[in-house]
């Protein structure tokens, strides 16, 4: 392997988030979880939503969450049902099993040991990846509100139970 120190920081970042993302998917399959269900199921605690809704929210086309959502019904961790005002429309909603799961696989203390042995300061190290995950957001989905998660990555909400 060449000089990391010589790298552009594209290649540095893109390197960094494939094998951050290995170790993700193996803290997330204790919950038969990938990124993209955890993603859904935080978009979900802000209550339930059509699937167009949560692919708009989760920054991904129709089809793409479709996937997604069969994966976490046969796990139990949402439910879809017709819509009451129009019956074409599927309804998804976050279940007790999964509102449980994300929280537990969102766990902070768990998941930041993941990575934080590899950074000195990692809150100058997080609020840097935030905002480019901000600015990258709001160039590809002008508008988009980002807001629904905070600074962590978990939803921004507070459990009611």
């Amino acid at each position: 392997m060449d000089d990391l120190d010589h790298w552009a920081t594209g290649r540095l970042l893109s390197a960094a988030a494939r094998l951050v993302e290995h170790e993700w998917n193996a803290h997330l399959s204790r919950w038969d979880l990938n990124h993209a269900g955890l993603t859904v199921l935080h978009v979900l605690f802000g209550g339930p939503m059509t699937q167009r809704e949560i692919a708009a929210a989760a920054q991904v086309e129709d089809q793409t969450i479709s996937r997604t959502l069969e994966r976490l019904e046969r796990s139990g961790y949402v439910e879809r049902r017709r819509h009451a005002g129009d019956r074409r429309r599927l309804v998804v909603s976050l279940t007790p099993v999964g509102r449980k799961a994300c929280q537990q696989a969102s766990d902070v203390a768990i998941a930041e040991g993941y990575f934080t042995d590899g950074v000195d300061d990692i809150a100058t190290f997080r609020g840097a990846l935030a905002g480019i995950v901000r600015h990258l957001s709001d160039r590809r989905w002008p508008g988009h509100d980002i807001s629904c998660h905070d600074a962590s990555g978990t939803p921004d909400h507070k459990d009611p139970t």
